[in-house]
């Protein structure tokens, strides 16, 4: 079966989210196995089913997308949504998600759950997911935004996008991060096919190894990324990871993008950089790490490596972190960032503006 690029994105949403059933994020690999060109009976072995198992959820899919992957939603019948409820929808799509709630963009499930706790409008996420995909809303790709105090905002940001979109003739783009919490977990009961949704919130189905701090630098330009484990942050160890980082690149103009860390900032780091003014550092504004393209990276290595995997030592881990990067790098990519800093800073006042009303709102 052919899929479109959307189709495709949207199974591996509901794969990868922690809001949906095992059973369900099965269904859709299945789906998405059989579009790769995976043979039925392989596909069947994967997942831990029968072959009419697979034509079944496959023809569920053909004729009723994401809904013909839940049970029982074949018979479901079309909601009708009130044209203010959709509006509502929509407005709180493009908006950060209220502090309380803790997330950091919506998912579907999220969003329809928030409404019906909040204000009692009870839609399905069916019709959230549809709603989206009719008004071209992607929030589990574009994220959105946390208001950031930085004075500097918008220098900053002008500064970094231009970067990406234009960057000095002949020179590097680095964007460098640490991951600090990548905890070595180990499951304590094997996982049988269907348990492919298991996430770290069954937190008594793990035995903890210990954390390792990941440093990444990613090429802007190819792709490539540049990673170390270590088992401290600190300024030592971000320089040594930034000799590191620049050494392919010797003799050339080098722009690094990261984080106004103090780790960033030691003496040392001052020093190196007075005696290497071929390198320039560009901080991100005050809470605003999405704009650090290596976050895009963290998070692909979080879902497709780590997340999921069974690790007895932080030896073990490392070593699995190690092989993904040099599996990333036989077939590297650049991220393709679109966004102008007009259009980033117009949403900033847009998200500010929604935020006032809010408030107004709520205080009258």
């Amino acid at each position: 079966m052919m899929l479109t690029e959307t189709q495709i994105a949207e199974l591996r949403t509901v794969i990868n989210s922690r809001d949906v059933p095992a059973v369900v994020a099965t269904r859709a690999r299945i789906v998405l196995w059989m579009a790769e060109g995976k043979r039925r009976k392989d596909v069947a072995a994967l997942a831990g089913v029968s072959l009419p198992t697979v034509d079944r959820w496959v023809d569920r899919y053909a004729g009723n997308g994401l809904a013909g992957l839940e049970d029982g939603s074949h018979a479901a019948p079309r909601e009708q949504v009130p044209a203010a409820v959709r509006a509502r929808i929509l407005a709180l799509t493009r908006a950060t998600p209220p502090v309380e709630t803790g997330l950091s963009h919506w998912s579907s499930r999220q969003l329809a759950a928030y409404l019906k706790r909040t204000e009692g409008v009870s839609v399905s996420w069916h019709y959230v997911a549809k709603l989206w995909r009719d008004n071209d809303l992607k929030p589990h790709r574009q994220g959105t935004f946390k208001l950031s105090k930085d004075p500097r905002f918008a220098e900053k940001v002008a500064d970094i996008v231009g970067l990406y979109l234009d960057p000095p003739g002949g020179a590097v783009v680095l964007s460098i991060d640490e991951k600090t919490q990548v905890q070595a977990l180990d499951r304590t009961q094997p996982l049988l096919p269907m348990d492919f949704g298991v996430t770290e919130q069954r937190t008594h189905d793990y035995k903890r190894h210990g954390i390792a701090r990941l440093f990444a630098a990613l090429d802007v330009a190819t792709g490539q990324v540049v990673a170390d484990c270590q088992p401290v942050r600190d300024g030592a160890r971000f320089l040594a990871f930034l000799r590191k980082a620049v050494k392919p690149h010797a003799g050339k103009e080098i722009h690094v993008v990261l984080d106004n860390l103090s780790t960033h900032n030691t003496p040392d780091v001052q020093a190196w950089l007075a005696a290497n003014p071929n390198v320039t550092f560009h901080f991100t504004p005050t809470g605003s790490s999405w704009l650090n393209m290596i976050e895009i990276w963290f998070g692909l290595i979080t879902r497709q490596s780590i997340r999921r995997g069974t690790f007895t030592s932080v030896n073990a881990l490392i070593v699995r972190i190690r092989d993904y990067v040099q599996h990333w790098n036989t077939d590297a990519k650049p991220f393709i960032w679109t966004a102008t800093a007009d259009e980033i800073l117009a949403k900033v006042r847009w998200v500010q503006t929604s935020a006032k009303q809010l408030v107004n709102n709520n205080t009258r």
